[in-house]
């Protein structure tokens, strides 16, 4: 397992899964998930919908992760994950582990060989970064996972620094 942490555009990469930071309607918003649907074109949000319409009729739960096609992407799939938005009073870094296992456990049952992660979570959702980076650092460092190129591809400077740190660290 190869990890690295660069700086980028995730809707960029040529890799077989891009992980999505989703909301738990699967219809699309604003970060990341914007910038996958509306590079990914019309074709994920149609596997979404039938998602909706059949597993997740209520929403994609906090910390899970499902599969669709990458529609235009450079890539085979989309990895749609919800992480938790952060709370100070409530330690939600669980759920936000679940989401990177999740992604992971999905990728391998799909055959994927690499896979692209943002920092879930660490936008809008207001996780702070450096906490971010060490809980997604360590969950996939620990990971039983078969793919063999992992990559954090961030846009942010702030979040970027942080996973550096924690991984020299």
């Amino acid at each position: 397992m190869g990890i690295s942490i660069i700086s980028g555009d995730i809707t960029e990469q040529r890799v077989d899964a891009i992980v999505n930071a989703a909301n738990s309607s699967l219809m699309g918003g604003g970060g990341v998930d914007g910038a996958i649907h509306r590079r990914g074109g019309p074709a994920i949000l149609q596997e979404c919908k039938q998602l909706r319409a059949s597993q997740y009729a209520n929403g994609l739960p906090t910390g899970k992760a499902v599969a669709t096609t990458a529609g235009n992407l450079p890539a085979r799939w989309v990895i749609h994950t919800v992480g938790p938005v952060y709370s100070p009073t409530e330690d939600r870094s669980e759920l936000l582990a679940s989401s990177y296992r999740e992604s992971l456990a999905v990728a391998d049952n799909l055959g994927a060989d690499s896979i692209a992660f943002p920092a879930v979570s660490a936008g809008v959702y207001g996780w702070p970064a450096v906490s971010a980076a060490r809980i997604a650092l360590e969950t996939v460092e620990s990971a039983a996972s078969s793919i063999a190129d992992i990559r954090f591809v961030l846009l942010s400077p702030e979040v970027l620094d942080a996973f550096r740190n924690v991984s020299e660290r």
